[in-house]
C-alpha cells in the first residue's frame, strides 16, 4: 500500500505519532511518503525512518495565495498514493481542497470564484465529491480561541468533516463536533506513548537541583500557550496555603514565557519555569504529581508518561483525560483555581500520593502499544500488511 502522510508545522506530540506510524509502515512493507514543511523533517527525520520526505509549506495561520499553492502541490505529490492520512486541521483542510473533483476543479472552471460560488449549489457542492485517494485526517486539537481565527478554523473542521472518508479524533467531543458537522466515518485515534526511559538520577538528586528542601513538587510538562491554561496554575499557587507552599515546577517554553515569568517575580510565586527538558523521566520520578491545568487536550503524551512512571495526575476535565486518566488521578473542571487547589492539597497529604501512584502505574500498563496504533489505521485504510498477500 502507498500511503502519504500530510502534517503542518510541529514541535511536539504530531510529529513523533507521525513517526512511530512512518516506522510501522516501513517495517511492513508499506511505501511511506511524509509532505509538510522542512522543518518537520529536521527534527523528525522521516526519512531516516524509510519515507520519501517531500518539503511544502504547511502554514500555522490563513494564506489564501500560499494555501492554493499547497493544496496544489499536495494533490499532485499524492496523486499515486492509495491514502493520504493529514494529521491536525490545517493540513487535512489543504489535503481535502486537494482532491480531485473538488473546490479547486470547481474554482478552475469558466468564471473562477464568483461563478463557481453562483452555480447551484456552488463550493458547498464541490465540498461533497470526492475523488483520488483516500482521505484520513486525524485530528490532535481543539480549537479553544475565538474571533477571527474561530471563524476561519470553523471552516476548515465543514471542509473536513465533508471530504474526508475518515476522521480519526483523540478526544470524544472531536467526534461529536465532526459528526455533527456530517462526517460520514468517525473513529478513536490509538495514539501510544513512546516507552519511557528510565530516570538517570534519584529523586534527591534532582529535587536538590530544583532547590525544593522538603517541599512537595507538582510537575507540569506543557507548551507555555494559552491552551494550556498556566494562568490557572499560577492562580493556585499564589495560595493560600494552610501548610508549606508546594513548589511548582513547569517544563517547556513557548509564546507566554515572559508574560508568566514576570508575573512569577511580581508576585513572588513558588513557581519555577524550567524552559524545554530532555530529562523527563527524572522529572516525574522528583515529583508527587503532574498537573495540567488545561483548557483542553486530546490525548497528552506527558499524561500517558506520568501514568508510565508511577505518577498520579492533577488535570482538567476536559476532552480525552478522563478516558485517560481513570481513577489514576484528581479530575477538576478547567479552570477552576479553588477546585485545583484543594486537589493539590489533598495529594500532597500524607499517605494520598502513594496510593495514587499505584494505580497510575496499572493505568500505564494497561496503555496501548505503537502495534496497536499502526494496527488501528491499517485498519481504517482498509488494507493488509504486503507480508499476508
Amino acid at each position: 500500500m502507498r500511503v502519504a502522510f500530510v502534517l503542518g508545522t510541529t514541535s511536539g506530540g504530531t510529529g513523533r505519532h507521525v513517526r512511530m506510524l512512518v516506522e510501522g509502515l516501513v517495517r511492513r512493507g508499506h511505501q511511506v511518503a511524509v509532505i509538510g514543511p522542512r522543518s518537520v523533517e529536521e527534527q523528525f527525520s522521516y526519512g531516516r525512518a524509510g519515507a520519501r520526505f517531500a518539503a511544502v509549506a504547511v502554514s500555522d495561520r490563513p494564506d489564501p495565495a500560499n494555501d492554493l499553492r499547497t493544496a496544489l502541490a499536495i494533490r499532485r505529490l499524492t496523486r499515486d498514493a492509495d491514502v493520504v492520512h493529514a494529521h491536525g486541521l490545517r493540513a487535512g483542510a489543504l489535503a481535502a481542497l486537494g482532491r480531485r473533483g473538488g473546490v479547486l476543479a470547481a474554482l478552475g472552471r469558466r468564471g473562477g470564484v464568483l461563478a463557481a460560488l453562483g452555480r447551484r449549489g456552488g463550493v458547498l457542492a464541490a465540498l461533497g465529491r470526492r475523488g483520488g485517494p483516500r482521505l484520513v485526517v486525524t485530528l490532535h486539537n481543539a480549537l479553544t480561541a475565538g474571533g477571527f481565527v474561530g471563524l476561519v478554523y470553523g471552516v476548515l473542521e465543514r471542509i473536513v468533516a465533508r471530504r474526508a472518508d475518515h476522521v480519526l479524533v483523540v478526544s470524544p467531543d472531536l467526534g461529536v463536533g465532526m459528526a455533527r458537522l456530517g462526517a460520514r466515518d468517525v473513529r478513536a485515534a490509538v495514539v501510544p506513548a513512546p516507552g519511557l526511559r528510565p530516570a538517570a538520577r534519584t529523586s534527591r538528586q534532582v529535587r536538590d537541583e530544583l532547590g525544593a528542601g522538603d517541599r512537595p513538587v507538582l510537575l507540569t510538562i506543557a507548551r507555555l500557550a494559552q491552551q494550556k491554561g498556566l494562568e490557572t496554575l499560577l492562580d493556585v499557587a499564589a495560595g493560600p496555603w494552610p501548610s508549606e507552599q508546594p513548589l511548582f515546577v513547569v517544563a517547556g517554553d513557548g509564546p507566554l514565557r515572559g508574560e508568566l515569568q514576570s508575573r512569577i517575580q511580581a508576585e513572588s510565586l513558588p513557581v519555577m519555569l524550567l524552559g524545554n527538558r530532555d530529562d523527563v523521566p527524572d522529572l516525574l520520578g522528583a515529583a508527587v504529581a503532574l498537573v495540567m491545568p488545561s483548557r483542553w487536550e486530546g490525548q497528552p503524551l506527558t499524561l500517558r508518561e506520568a501514568l508510565m512512571s508511577g505518577t498520579p495526575a492533577i488535570a482538567s476535565d476536559v476532552g480525552g483525560i478522563p478516558e485517560i486518566l481513570g481513577n489514576a488521578g484528581i479530575l477538576v473542571p478547567s479552570g477552576d483555581v479553588e477546585g485545583l487547589r484543594r486537589a493539590v492539597q489533598t495529594l500532597i497529604a500524607p499517605g494520598a500520593a502513594e496510593t495514587l501512584a499505584a494505580a497510575a502505574a496499572r493505568r500505564g500498563r494497561e496503555m496501548p502499544g505503537e502495534d496497536d496504533a499502526v494496527e488501528s489505521v491499517l485498519d481504517v485504510y482498509g488494507g493488509q500488511d504486503p507480508k499476508d498477500d
